[in-house]
């Protein structure tokens, strides 16, 4: 059991550091950031067809 408990640490650890890094990338890889509140632009082709 301890060996279970051990190994769940580390998991968690381990998800917890990826975590970080992915929210790092995030930060400095220059990507518009998402800012609760504001409206979502979904964008078009002005080529599509419409389906209605």
């Amino acid at each position: 059991m301890k060996r279970v408990a051990t190994f769940a640490f580390y998991a968690i650890g381990a998800l917890a550091i990826a975590y970080l890094a992915l929210y790092a990338y995030a930060m400095y890889s220059g990507q518009p950031v998402i800012i609760p509140g504001d409206p979502i632009h979904i964008f078009r082709k002005p080529d599509a067809p419409s389906y209605s």
